[in-house]
């Protein structure tokens, strides 16, 4: 079963996740992944333990918005990645576009979170999370546990890109030796634009 939390569209919304044609995990994530999958700017985007929204911004030259999707409490979500069962119920899912101020979408985002945790650091829910938290001066790590490339329509179309597999990633983020949040990221092509081609030929 499902409800309202409260920054909510009207009726129940699931969460998109990229259908995988490659993915490393943890051992990827530490040793790195070869140019011909991904080139180095890109590799560092993606496996950086920097703050995306704060990424997004410094290579846009605009403010990061966020637009919420939906965020709803969710009993058991068994299409998240299992790693979700590290973060303590009841949990609350949040789906987020990640905009430029001029209101170009260039990320995707589904995070889960225990519901006080969630009502303790979002308390402004239109803001990006690495704003609520360092606004906070909340010391984060950001454990990144896969990256991955795939499809799904209904991100492409808000991308406004067709037939073009997309990169993204998830992790864990603690705070204070706990695991505070799990975080689905997907990012749009048109960050090439910044970064240059996602992979090199060799």
């Amino acid at each position: 079963s499902t409800q309202s939390h409260g920054a909510s569209m009207s009726g129940h919304c699931s969460w998109h996740k990229l259908q995988v044609c490659w993915e490393g995990g943890k051992d990827v994530v530490q040793q790195g992944v070869e140019t011909r999958i991904l080139s180095p700017p890109w590799r560092m985007f993606l496996l950086g333990d920097g703050s995306p929204t704060r990424h997004l911004k410094l290579l846009s030259g605009e403010e990061t918005v966020v637009e919420v999707i939906d965020m709803e409490t969710v009993d058991v979500d068994g299409d998240a990645p299992s790693i979700v069962s590290m973060i303590k119920p009841p949990l609350v899912r949040r789906q987020v576009w990640l905009k430029t101020a001029s209101g170009k979408k260039l990320g995707y985002a589904t995070s889960w979170w225990n519901a006080d945790d969630c009502t303790d650091h979002l308390r402004d829910r239109s803001l990006p999370i690495w704003v609520s938290l360092t606004g906070r001066q909340t010391e984060i790590y950001r454990d990144i546990h896969a990256i991955m490339s795939g499809r799904n329509k209904h991100i492409e179309d808000g991308f406004e890109v067709q037939n073009s597999p997309l990169w993204g990633r998830y992790y864990l983020l603690w705070h204070d030796k706990q695991p505070l949040t799990l975080i689905y990221e997907v990012f749009s092509p048109a960050l090439s634009q910044f970064l240059g081609p996602i992979h090199i030929d060799s």
